[in-house]
């Protein structure tokens, strides 16, 4: 069985099989805030889509970042570094990509055990 949450006409925020959470792209709603702000608000985004699902960020699995600028890449991994578990770090690729909003500094994707 297939359970998905926060089901939009497009996509939905997340979806769960087989004990393994599935997040869509998450990026920043106040996109006046500077790199650090927006992934803080990712990251948080990521927090509670997990909790909603009873998971959480030391079961990640696997995490993608599409970061906008190269320059971002040190201020980006200070909020990441200080966000994840120690010990409990997942797999993580890291991508320059041109986002869809040009005002989104980065949007990450995660996957996730239950």
């Amino acid at each position: 069985m297939v359970q998905r949450f926060e089901v939009g006409a497009r996509i939905s925020q997340m979806a769960v099989h087989n004990n393994t959470v599935y997040l869509a792209g998450q990026v920043p709603s106040d996109t006046s805030q500077d790199i650090r702000g927006q992934t803080r608000q990712v990251l948080a985004s990521i927090d509670a889509l997990l909790a909603s699902a009873g998971s959480d960020k030391s079961k990640i699995l696997m995490a993608q970042i599409f970061l906008a600028d190269v320059k971002d890449f040190d201020a980006m991994n200070e909020v990441w570094d200080a966000w994840v578990v120690a010990g409990h770090t997942p797999p993580r690729a890291t991508l320059l990509s041109g986002m869809v909003k040009s005002e989104w500094k980065l949007e990450i994707v995660v996957t996730a055990a239950l």
